[in-house]
């Protein structure tokens, strides 16, 4: 299993973590199978969106003598109510919800605190001058919460929250469908049939914009939906082409900012195939050649950061040159971070020999040499 840092929080989180999906309606020997799988494979993040008493004690048994090797990302706002799971802020029920939270996990602190599902810019504002951010700040400077998140489908909210310094982690919906959706308050439109009738050229830019500000300014992304609910890795996936899982999970973890995929999974199997990704070859992670034939989907002229362009004679590492020369451009400037980052590569733009045989290989016809050629001008090398 690889290991990358979430943004500025410094923790080392497991490229592929499990959503709590699975562990819903299963028993305590159960959810202790898929721990010990879990540890097994290296898979150190669990979501727990869902506020199920009897899956969380279950959890919390499974956890035992071994918790300090997960990062439980848990979410504020997320109750049990009357039988049933039901999003709040009402922040004394938010408060009661945390406590019991901490009960059924029998642990004394979560490590990622997720305020839960905002889609609507108000409901954000409201968080953000309410009782709710101020707890979750006291939570944090407590001790009881590592750090602070927000979990949000749409790119205009994720993005003020992004841009308001107060969240650490942001838990996003990250797949080749809904990335080229336009923002929305309606959840259900990202995978509503009408939405996919015209067709679509290239990633929304917000959607852009977003991975690229939480790259640059720190914030951590764990993505939610990878597989569209599972709708992807179906012949009726609306983008017309069944997707595999490893494809799914590396256009999510290609994305700038990301650095774990919390793969659904409802059996310990899913599970296993899902950790796979981590040895697959290269062949099984191209996602470049099922998206050039979707069907009334194009990301003509558009960067996937999909790697086939490679090798280059020089040895430059394209994809990660140009990732970079868009955070740079989205910037307006050249962020300390990002110029560090470039600085490090072991081959820069201003080597390009504009032989032009990345540009044979694109499957996305990029103006390759072109991008090289500015990515020198503006970071000097």
């Amino acid at each position: 299993m690889k290991y990358r840092t979430l943004g500025r929080t410094g923790l080392k989180i497991s490229e592929i973590g499990m959503g709590c999906e699975g562990l819903v309606d299963k028993t305590a020997g159960q959810v202790k199978e898929f721990v010990d799988k879990m540890e097994e494979l290296g898979v150190n993040c669990i979501d727990l969106y869902s506020p199920n008493p009897v899956m969380r004690s279950n959890l919390g048994q499974a956890l035992k003598g071994r918790r300090e090797k997960f990062i439980l990302q848990s979410h504020l706002c997320s109750i049990w109510e009357e039988g049933q799971y039901l999003r709040t802020r009402d922040i004394s029920k938010v408060k009661a919800g945390f406590a019991h939270m901490l009960r059924e996990l029998d642990t004394d602190f979560i490590d990622i605190g997720m305020i839960h599902y905002s889609d609507a810019l108000s409901d954000w504002q409201d968080i953000k001058a309410g009782p709710i951010m101020a707890y979750a700040q006291a939570l944090k400077e407590a001790g009881k919460i590592g750090c602070i998140g927000l979990s949000s489908h749409n790119p205009e909210v994720a993005q003020a929250a992004v841009d308001s310094g107060l969240i650490d982690v942001l838990m996003f919906s990250v797949n080749p469908c809904y990335d080229l959706q336009p923002a929305g308050e309606d959840v259900e439109q990202l995978w509503a049939e009408a939405a996919y009738e015209k067709p679509l050229v290239n990633m929304d830019p917000q959607r852009q914009a977003l991975y690229e500000s939480c790259q640059r300014l720190g914030v951590g992304v764990t993505v939610m939906k990878a597989f569209g609910g599972g709708d992807l890795l179906s012949q009726y996936s609306p983008a017309g082409v069944a997707l595999t899982p490893i494809q799914c999970l590396h256009y999510a973890l290609t994305r700038p900012g990301v650095a774990c995929v919390m793969a659904g999974a409802k059996t310990v199997e899913e599970l296993v195939r899902s950790a796979a990704y981590e040895d697959a070859p290269d062949s099984e992670k191209d996602y470049a050649t099922a998206f050039a034939a979707m069907p009334k989907i194009s990301w003509e002229g558009h960067c996937m950061y999909c790697g086939h362009c490679a090798p280059c004679p020089r040895g430059i590492d394209v994809a990660s040159v140009t990732k970079f020369l868009n955070l740079a451009r989205a910037q307006g400037g050249v962020p300390e971070t990002v110029r560090e980052h470039y600085a490090i590569l072991s081959h820069h733009a201003g080597e390009c020999i504009a032989c032009g045989a990345c540009e044979g290989r694109c499957p996305f016809n990029v103006p390759i040499r072109e991008n090289m050629r500015q990515a020198a001008e503006i970071f000097g090398r």
